[in-house]
């Protein structure tokens, strides 16, 4: 048997054993999308509801119009942009803590995992009556201290209630982010650290030159899976402000939601769908090139 008969038979080895994953991606992932496309090219006929008109591009063009959208689009935005640099930033320093060496750090790194291991829907019942105005914990705090006279209406106020949402999510999510950046720092070598010490480097320098860049795989990796999850958010937001104060805390799955469920009008939230999906490839596209143009330079 020769050498390419031999790849030859190993690449089809390969595909059959791909075959199942693909078909399970294909299920899960490709026909929803595929079909999400379909029902966006299709508008409820008033007449009878039941058989849905062909309308091509209708819907696409009448979001293109559509003030809601576009507000709700900005609140994800702003939503996902704050919460991930400050989960970043927060998860850094967690990761660098839990990665020296003191007493009782088994426990104190399976305290730090237990905000993410919590259901998120609990997890925003309970931010709720933290920030309730009458009932709260923060309140009473501020009342305590003297900074304020009357219990602030938290989730009543636009600005507010993004702040609280974003503070709720960062609670929640930050140990995800320690995590994995703890599992970066563990697989750096020592070495690196002493060896650099003794030409005389500084801990920021050795941060900055050595953890940093060592540490960049893990950080997109973290980056990543947030942006996605948190430009997707649903649960907390629905469970905290559904959406309100006056939209002012709506994203783009509250927004899907009442659309589909409420309105029923199932073509002109597939369309919502498909174009999220789009914006949020196409942003994760350009956030993986960023940091990789990042760590290469």
């Amino acid at each position: 048997m020769n050498k390419n008969s031999i790849v030859s038979k190993e690449r089809l080895t390969g595909w059959l054993l791909l075959i199942p994953a693909l078909l399970v991606l294909s299920l899960v992932f490709i026909y929803p999308i595929a079909r999400a496309f379909w029902l966006s090219l299709l508008t409820e006929n008033l007449g009878n509801q039941l058989q849905p008109e062909f309308s091509g591009l209708a819907n696409y063009s009448r979001m293109l119009g559509d003030g809601r959208f576009w507000q709700s689009m900005g609140n994800t935005t702003i939503f996902t942009v704050i919460s991930v640099i400050l989960e970043l930033i927060l998860g850094l320093g967690i990761a660098l803590v839990l990665n020296q060496s003191f007493r009782g750090r088994g426990i104190v790194r399976t305290i730090t995992i237990i905000p993410w291991a919590l259901p998120t829907a609990v997890m925003g019942l309970a931010w709720a009556w933290i920030f309730n105005d009458q009932y709260g914990v923060v309140n009473d705090i501020l009342q305590r201290l003297g900074l304020i006279d009357l219990g602030i209406n938290w989730l009543g106020s636009p600005t507010l209630a993004m702040t609280a949402l974003i503070i709720a999510d960062v609670w929640k999510t930050t140990p995800f982010i320690s995590i994995i950046l703890l599992a970066g720092l563990q697989s750096i070598p020592q070495d690196l650290y002493e060896a650099y010490a003794m030409d005389g480097a500084n801990v920021w320098q050795s941060f900055s030159k050595i953890t940093l860049p060592l540490l960049m795989p893990q950080i997109l990796i973290a980056l990543l899976f947030r942006f996605a999850q948190a430009f997707g958010v649903f649960d907390l937001i629905q469970v905290m402000t559904g959406g309100g104060p006056a939209g002012t805390t709506e994203t783009v799955s509250i927004y899907i939601y009442s659309t589909v469920m409420r309105y029923l009008d199932f073509g002109y939230g597939a369309a919502l769908i498909v174009v999220t999906f789009l914006l949020l490839i196409t942003a994760v596209a350009i956030v993986s090139w960023f940091l990789n143009r990042l760590k290469v330079s």
